[in-house]
């Protein structure tokens, strides 16, 4: 556990605390709406690279606060306009802080969300998103999320030098929605299916920008193609590496509580949702952090 303090004031102390979990620390006794010294955001940021993600609790922030929090530790994300995300408005435009909620014109319903990285099919996608519960269901709606870089390590040693140098491109799920197919999202394109544009492609195995590690940059179901690789050996490839991904060894599920701020590594990490009783209310308010093209 690290003890952090502020011009060495035991007052204003805080504590980062990991999980028993293979991801996440627990940060108690800090308040995302009072100033910070340079030593505890720099403790975050390391904490946030070591953990991959970060869980803030019993928060009490309006917009301006939650805002100033999140600008510690980048500037907001803002998606190319031909490349819609959740949030963006018909202009291609996304706010500042996105609704995630399934009542008052929220974003999301209540049904599960497959495990997936933020703004992946984007030239720069975001390198981490902070989500903030303001009100969760009695049941369900829990978040999980799998550390891509122990998932990379775990692999054994043939795998990775087949793997190491592949390029993937993830297609935009949005722009699927507005031209659907018969048999629904498929989970790799095959050649009989006009691809999605724009795309890009991405390296299959990513390295972290500020840890160096190497992770699997590969959602559990997004619409995906190996770039220059036979398609059904690429199927087969994808679909092995999502179920070693999945395992129960990499993931933490967080059961939210009403003032819970999550912040996750959106470069290290995949996240999905369970779904829950659609009479019930889940409102949460997510920013995303600008990142850098993956290498």
């Amino acid at each position: 556990m690290t003890d952090i303090s502020t011009n060495g004031s035991r007052a204003d102390a805080f504590t980062i605390a990991p999980l028993d979990a293979p991801l996440g620390a627990q940060v108690n006794g800090f308040d995302g709406a009072s100033a910070v010294s340079a030593a505890q955001i720099l403790a975050l940021k390391q904490a946030l690279r070591d953990h991959h993600i970060l869980i803030f609790k019993n928060q009490q922030l309006d917009d301006t606060a939650f805002r100033r929090l999140a600008s510690w530790f980048g500037s907001v994300y803002v998606p190319p306009r031909d490349a819609p995300v959740l949030g963006s408005h018909d202009d291609g435009t996304v706010p500042d802080i996105v609704l995630v909620s399934n009542v008052d014109d929220g974003v999301l319903g209540n049904i599960d969300l497959p495990a997936h990285s933020d703004h992946h099919w984007t030239p720069q996608p975001s390198s981490g998103s902070l989500l903030y519960a303001l009100e969760v269901p009695e049941n369900g709606g829990d978040t999980t999320w799998y550390n891509l870089a122990a998932a990379y390590d775990a692999l054994p040693a043939d795998l990775r030098s087949q793997i190491n140098g592949l390029r993937l491109i993830t297609y935009n799920p949005f722009l699927r929605r507005k031209h659907p197919l018969p048999e629904g999202i498929p989970l790799y394109r095959h050649p009989g299916i006009e691809p999605l544009r724009p795309f890009i492609d991405h390296p299959l195995v990513r390295t972290h920008p500020e840890s160096g590690r190497r992770l699997i940059y590969l959602g559990a179901r997004t619409e995906v193609e190996l770039v220059d690789y036979e398609p059904g050996a690429g199927a087969q490839l994808i679909e092995a590496l999502r179920a070693h991904i999945l395992s129960p060894r990499f993931a933490y599920r967080h059961r939210w509580s009403v003032g819970d701020i999550v912040f996750w590594d959106n470069q290290a990490t995949l996240h999905g949702r369970d779904d829950f009783d659609s009479g019930e209310r889940r409102v949460l308010k997510r920013i995303s952090l600008a990142g850098s093209r993956p290498f």
